[in-house]
């Protein structure tokens, strides 16, 4: 049986095919491979999105991959085009258009003349951060093992946060709002600098350094809200607003109480910007989770008494080794490797 899932929503296709790109940029197992064939066969709609994203990508080597996945000898149905021949086709349009020097920028795509929309997707891998300047001069700053896609149109500035965590300085165009939207929430900047975290479609943070942000549901129309900043004031605004030095954390999709929190905390939450994690007394077991963020090793508390212990520091973060030197010089844990990239912490005897 097969573990793929269905997809229908039009932003999860989108998210999948994101997901589906960055495998077949690291390489595809044989596993991979099979459960590729079979989402691209369900739906035309993933057919389309995985080259969508396939096009815009760093480079062309995910479209030339995904022509020899699929090949021309694959016989079309009569219904229409195959997607064999839709990936040679779109492959060989955009080679076409780079060697007439069409292709001016690697954030430009060949429909977009005709949409007016310049898009790109942006990535880090685990352990990996960046800081990438975007076409308006807006700056962002993507932590580990993060997906943005970028939109940008006439009217609007939009950006998918599809995984991870990702800091955003927000350049000033009043005429053209800047909206990140991850899971089913968006933030609309008003002149801003801020941090958004995703957890899951429903799970995220957002912390305000600098300025205003609008948090609406993701469905909201563009339009209706770019209307809706031009015409209403702060107080009659759609959604719950965010001013500097606040932070909001939705769970379930449930906005919690906005709060203001001491500057302390807003840098300990975005320490990760100068490649630190701040830990200030959390269970050994949270702190863990955090850093497994930033490397491929996982932990497992053989102990369980020991994973309540209060751990506090400043850790490099992916620094696996400083990490085990503090518990064990701390608190007397031993750490024992695994043949399956699995650290074992036990305690002291």
């Amino acid at each position: 049986m097969s573990n793929v899932s269905h997809i229908s929503n039009k932003h999860d296709i989108q998210e999948q095919a994101c997901l589906w790109v960055s495998k077949l940029d690291r390489g595809l197992s044989t596993t991979e491979l099979s459960q590729l064939t079979v989402w691209c066969n369900e739906n035309k709609a993933h057919h389309t999105a995985l080259l969508d994203m396939a096009a815009h990508w760093d480079d062309f080597s995910v479209l030339n991959e995904l022509s020899a996945l699929f090949p021309l000898e694959v016989t079309p149905k009569k219904s229409g085009m195959s997607f064999a021949a839709f990936a040679m086709v779109a492959s060989f349009a955009l080679v076409s258009l780079v060697g007439t020097n069409l292709l001016v920028s690697n954030s430009w795509r060949p429909w977009d003349i005709f949409t007016g929309v310049q898009s790109k997707s942006f990535i880090t891998r685990i352990g990996q951060q960046t800081s990438v300047t975007l076409s308006d001069g807006s700056i962002v700053q993507l932590n580990t093992n993060s997906m943005i896609y970028v939109a940008y149109t006439p009217q609007h500035r939009q950006i998918t946060l599809v995984r991870g965590e990702a800091s955003f300085d927000v350049a000033k165009d009043k005429n053209r709002p800047f909206t990140v939207t991850a899971g089913e929430q968006s933030f609309t900047a008003l002149g801003t600098v801020f941090n958004v975290q995703k957890n899951d479609n429903q799970a995220m943070e957002l912390v305000v350094t600098e300025g205003r942000v609008l948090i609406t549901q993701a469905s909201a129309s563009l339009q209706q809200l770019n209307n809706s900043l031009s015409e209403l004031s702060d107080e009659q605004l759609p959604g719950i607003l965010v001013t500097s030095g606040e932070k909001a954390v939705i769970e379930k999709n449930i906005n919690r109480p906005v709060r203001k929190v001491p500057l302390e905390q807003i840098q300990r939450d975005l320490a990760w910007q100068q490649g630190m994690l701040i830990f200030e007394g959390e269970p050994l077991s949270q702190a863990l989770i955090e850093v497994e963020r930033y490397t491929a090793i996982k932990f497992e508390i053989v102990d369980p008494q020991i994973a309540n212990l209060k751990v506090a520091g400043y850790f490099k973060a992916g620094d696996i080794d400083g990490l085990l030197a503090s518990l064990n010089s701390n608190f007397g844990i031993t750490a024992n490797n695994s043949d399956d990239n699995v650290i074992m912490l036990t305690a002291a005897r």
